[in-house]
């Protein structure tokens, strides 16, 4: 269950709250428009003339059913049209005649042409459903669901695809225990679909070699940015699309939960989230440009290890969340939306995320967004 504490921004909740409104409002709206257009036609019919028709409102209200209702429910949105149509006509004891028989054929071709409309839709989510499920598969084979508790600390992870798009984008997050402590990458590669899913792999596979072997989490970013360079170099027709746009920001946490240290390549800083305090970004030292452009750019230099209080969560995010834009273009700031809030699981924290990201920008999400919480007991 979500809980606030401290003072939330009243504008943002006023914002936020009318949002939630007109989406149940119009979603309502959507489910009845056919019907509501068939009992205006027949309100219409009442207030105008006879010489006035109103089988053009008959007309529209199955290919309005179409996108929004079942192949079954846009039959019976026809059969409804056809049944006004014969009910105006009925009404004006004009029930045969070349009038009737226009209208009458008019309304069954519409209503014949939503069914066929209905039929290619339905079609194409069941098309657009299937890429997206392949593509989710290959995304889990390489990059699993890591687990939810790992010594002091609880873990919680989601990625949300983008809805324009079926093909999965190149973000990337994993989380493993070493002797070293638990350490996580959290990453974005450019591009999308398969391309995009060999470069994960190349990514997360080094980083799982690397962490289990590399004593400190900076040599640990050292050796995954040099492999990430020979493996630019070895297959160039794969990974050139992504020569340096490869960010990732990779974090070690104490076995006790109560220290992380951070190395950065070019990704935003992750959020630090404590009971009774305002949201703030953590400290990555002086970060480095995109992973394989070290050599152009530097390699990044942490700063000391940031002391954890009981409790707190450590958010990583890829760009997706703060990229996110509304209407008039204003990016999607989780420091303000997060400010009073608090989180008894970090899977609370990830679901009012998704759900708030979504809301400020209309349901039009650009990009992928990987979210990764962190929590200390």
């Amino acid at each position: 269950m979500l809980r606030r504490g401290g003072p939330v921004d009243p504008a943002v909740e006023d914002a936020a709250g009318r949002g939630r409104w007109w989406l149940h409002h119009a979603r309502l709206v959507l489910r009845v428009l056919p019907f509501l257009v068939l009992v205006f036609g027949l309100i219409y019919d009442r207030l105008t003339p006879t010489d006035v028709t109103p089988v053009p409102f008959f007309a529209a209200a199955p290919l309005i059913a179409a996108p929004l209702y079942t192949l079954r429910a846009t039959v019976l949105t026809g059969v409804l049209s056809v049944g006004c149509t014969v009910l105006v006509r009925l009404t004006r004891d004009e029930l045969y005649g070349a009038q009737m028989a226009t209208e009458l054929f008019t309304v069954l071709t519409v209503a014949v042409l939503a069914a066929v409309v209905n039929t290619v839709v339905r079609r194409g989510d069941v098309r657009l459903a299937n890429a997206r499920q392949m593509a989710e598969a290959a995304q889990q084979a390489v990059m699993p669901v890591p687990e939810s508790e790992l010594g002091a600390l609880r873990i919680a992870s989601r990625y949300e695809a983008a809805q324009q798009e079926a093909n999965i984008g190149g973000d990337l997050y994993v989380v493993q225990d070493t002797p070293y402590g638990v350490r996580v990458i959290l990453g974005d590669v450019r591009g999308k679909g398969m391309s995009a899913v060999t470069a994960v792999a190349v990514v997360v596979g080094v980083f799982r070699e690397a962490a289990e072997r590399a004593p400190t989490i900076e040599e640990c970013a050292r050796r995954l940015d040099q492999a990430v360079i020979r493996e630019r170099d070895r297959q160039g027709t794969e990974l050139e699309r992504m020569e340096g746009f490869v960010t990732a920001v990779l974090a070690e946490f104490s076995r006790d939960g109560r220290r992380v240290q951070l190395v950065d390549h070019g990704h935003p800083p992750p959020l630090l989230l404590e009971p009774g305090r305002e949201p703030r970004m953590l400290g990555v030292g002086i970060p480095g440009g995109p992973l394989a452009l070290s050599e152009l750019t530097g390699s990044p230099r942490p700063d000391p290890p940031v002391e954890l209080m009981p409790g707190a969560t450590v958010l990583f995010y890829t760009d997706g969340l703060a990229e996110a834009r509304d209407a008039d273009g204003v990016f999607y700031d989780p420091v303000v939306r997060l400010n009073g809030r608090s989180f008894g699981e970090p899977e609370e924290l990830l679901d009012f995320l998704a759900e708030d990201v979504a809301l400020h920008a209309g349901g039009d999400v650009k990009d992928d967004m990987a979210l990764l919480a962190v929590r200390c007991r």
